[in-house]
Formats: C-alpha cells, structure tokens, sequence
C-alpha cells in the first residue's frame, strides 16, 4: 500500500509529459508534407508547408537522403510554399528527415521513408524450399536424395533379417 502512491504520482507524471510535448515532425505551423512519404531510389518527391507567412517562400533540406537543398516557391494558397527534389539513385534504404525552412525562420519537417524497388509492394511471399537440413524427400540434390532412400533400403532389409533369425531361434 505505501508504494501505490509514489507509483501512481510517477504515473500521472509521464502521462502529463506524454500529453504536452509537441509532436515530431511539427515544429513549424502547418508541419512540412511530403507526397509520397515513401519512395524508391531515383523518384521525385514533392514537399509543401502550410506555415510560411504570406510571402509562402521557403528553402528544404533533403541532404539527410542526398539530395542537397530544394526550393519550396509560393503556390494559389496565401503561406504555402510548394518545392520538389529527387531522391538519388544511390540512396539507401531507411527513414530520413526532410527539413523545411521559411522566410520568417519557422521549421518544420517530416520523415521520408526510402525503399528498395519491389519492397513497396506488399505483402512479400516467400518462394523456395527452406534450406533447414532436415524435411522433404524431394530436396534441390537428386543425388543425395538417392543416397538416402538406399541408406533406408538396407536399414529395412538388415532388420528384417536381423527380426527372421531372432523368430527362428538362431541364437540373437
């Protein structure tokens, strides 16, 4: 009972702090947008941010994945700043983070996920034998199924023998 309520303090602590920290991405007003969020090596992205003051100028960062600095220009919409980089060709696979930088100094980013072709698609369904070493009388090796089945062949016909005598009273 006298460590119910240090405990439950300690709880309602981190749920206070939990509830009143910003959330990642969102530093800036109207938070950076990527589309796609995820892509492949060598596709275009494009990046908009809601938050960009009325002049909606902006520059981005996108040398966390290789691609260097972008501009983000003004678009119909009064603090919108709308730019496009291409993800290079040699960038590896992982989650990077895009920066968004406007005119009036806010910061906003958001997280580019980067794929290998044909992981996007989902779900991925193995194909193959599983290479265990044990199971499955059709293996990838004729031969060595060949062996065993013979290994098997004069295992049954030398306890057959074996069982005959001992049936017959020869002494084993």
């Amino acid at each position: 009972m006298r460590t119910a309520r240090p405990l439950s303090v300690a709880a309602l602590a981190v749920a206070l702090a939990g509830l009143t920290a910003a959330p990642a991405g969102a530093d800036g007003p109207g938070g950076a947008v990527l589309s796609p969020s995820t892509v492949v090596p060598g596709e275009p992205v494009a990046a908009h941010s809601e938050g960009c003051g009325a002049r909606g100028v902006a520059a981005g960062d996108a040398s966390a994945v290789g691609a260097g600095s972008f501009t983000l220009a003004p678009s119909g919409t009064e603090g919108r700043a709308v730019g496009r980089f291409e993800v290079p060709p040699s960038a590896q696979p992982g989650t990077y983070e895009i920066v968004v930088r406007c005119a009036d100094g806010t910061r906003s980013a958001a997280d580019l996920s980067v794929v290998l072709a044909g992981a996007a698609d989902l779900p991925a369904h193995p194909r193959g034998h599983v290479n265990t070493g044990v199971g499955g009388a059709l293996g990838p090796d004729p031969v060595q199924t060949a062996a065993g089945v013979a290994a098997l062949a004069v295992a049954a016909a030398g306890g057959t023998w074996l069982l005959h005598r001992r049936a017959r009273g020869d002494g084993i």
